[in-house]
């Protein structure tokens, strides 16, 4: 009963710990703005399936992606065995899901095999961070802090592997020596069994609590770090990729007020929606982070800050200051410290700050070339090149500022109707004196 009584106010704790987390996660959203309506749910299932829980993307590195891809699928068959945990913690039960027969016995199985799989990997995962200069690991935007995160995030899950396993060991041990029935089947565990089996059961029964202890402690002590890790990706993924871009890559969205503005201007008596008279007036483009789409910073939470996008951006790799990376992760740093001010005093809140400028550059924007390399490499589907061309869109349309090659282009498009300095008469210049045979 004690044990029942200490395991409900741990999860009790740990629930309203994460519930605060939530709240304040989700407050940040009223601050964004709205855009496209979530339609389209089984084709969304489809891309889900195909690339969250298929993790085919995260193939085309075939041996790491290889270990990732097993971590993933290992915590979704682990899963199962914590929510087993949970129920037998509240109820002083004992591997309460065994009824379910032959299926309990393979998801047991599975868990066991996926703990070694997993603690394997993680540990090659640890020894890239610690002894091997990767280059997607580095750039201006990954910091002291950032690698020191990583690095924790993934011993915790190592942890959490080891208790498992250790569990699951001293379970099979303590069964065997007390010569009761073992619930599910144990192949790892099973082998390491053999090792104790000159201990004695209270020994072994000990033994198997502490690590039953350790491991759920791990798992609500990590799930609670989760939301200010990069590891958050871990809840966010999953949903980010049902939350894709149907639309081809390469597609750029229109701006709404805009399109209303050039509808009307080119037939006055259009019944297309104009914009309340009180309506308050838009910004063009993205300024700061209230300017930014629910998307674009559900894309900042879910990022995984692998580096994939930036170690393939042409700009980049020639040594421009760009990292798409780096964008994605400033959005979500400008809302860790805007969002609190928004909260408390609302969308007029300034704090003499904004994401265009003190986190991301003009310099960084322009050098983007729209190629969607980044988009297409991302793992979890994030759009990167969308709230670059949306800070563009700021710069140009709200402050008249591009480079100058880009000035001149809109100069002799609005003079000449073309980005030629030449003017319209002369368009068919090149043709002057041209001879053609004409067949009959």
């Amino acid at each position: 009963m004690v044990k029942q009584v200490v395991f409900a106010a741990a999860l009790l704790l740990t629930l309203g710990v994460f519930a605060y987390t939530v709240n304040r996660i989700l407050s940040f959203f009223r601050f964004t703005r709205k855009t496209f309506p979530v339609r389209d749910l089984g084709k969304r299932f489809g891309v889900m399936m195909n690339v969250a829980f298929g993790q085919t993307k995260i193939f085309r590195r075939p041996v790491i992606g290889l270990l990732h891809a097993l971590v993933f699928w290992g915590f979704c068959v682990i899963l199962i065995g914590s929510v087993e945990m949970v129920i037998d913690g509240l109820t002083g039960t004992e591997r309460v899901l065994s009824f379910l027969g032959v299926l309990y016995d393979v998801i047991i199985a599975t868990g066991d095999v996926f703990a070694l799989v997993v603690g394997l990997s993680i540990l090659v995962f640890l020894s890239r961070r610690l002894f091997f200069h990767i280059r997607r690991f580095e750039g201006i935007e990954m910091g002291r802090s950032t690698h020191i995160d990583a690095n924790i995030a993934l011993t915790m899950i190592f942890l959490l592997m080891v208790s498992l396993q250790g569990m699951n060991t001293f379970y099979v041990a303590h069964q065997q020596v007390a010569g009761e029935t073992i619930k599910g089947v144990f192949p790892v565990s099973n082998m390491l069994a053999s090792l104790f089996t000159g201990m004695q059961a209270t020994s072994l029964h000990t033994l198997h609590e502490v690590c039953w202890w350790a491991h759920i402690l791990l798992i609500f002590i990590f799930a609670n770090m989760l939301p200010y890790s990069k590891h958050f990706h871990v809840f966010m993924s999953v949903p980010n990729v049902f939350l894709s871009r149907l639309e081809p890559l390469g597609k750029l969205t229109n701006m709404d007020s805009v399109t209303r503005e050039v509808r009307l201007m080119m037939n006055p008596d259009t019944v297309y929606a104009a914009a309340p008279a009180d309506a308050p007036v838009e910004r063009f483009g993205v300024k700061d982070i209230e300017d930014v789409s629910w998307k674009n910073y559900f894309d900042s939470l879910s990022c995984t800050q692998c580096g994939r996008c930036t170690s393939v951006c042409p700009a980049n790799i020639t040594g421009k200051l760009l990292s798409p990376r780096k964008v994605i992760m400033d959005v979500r740093a400008r809302m860790k410290e805007k969002g609190p001010g928004l909260v408390k005093n609302g969308k007029e809140y300034a704090d003499n700050k904004s994401l265009l400028r003190d986190y991301i550059t003009e310099e960084e924007l322009w050098a983007c070339t729209t190629c969607n390399a980044c988009a297409m490499e991302c793992p979890i589907n994030i759009n990167h090149p969308s709230i670059i061309v949306d800070m563009r869109r700021y710069l140009v349309m709200e402050e008249a500022s591009a480079p100058g090659e880009l000035k001149a282009v809109f100069s002799n498009i609005e003079n000449n109707g073309a980005p030629w300095q030449f003017s319209p008469e002369d368009r068919l210049l090149w043709a002057k004196d041209l001879e053609m045979k004409i067949k009959n």
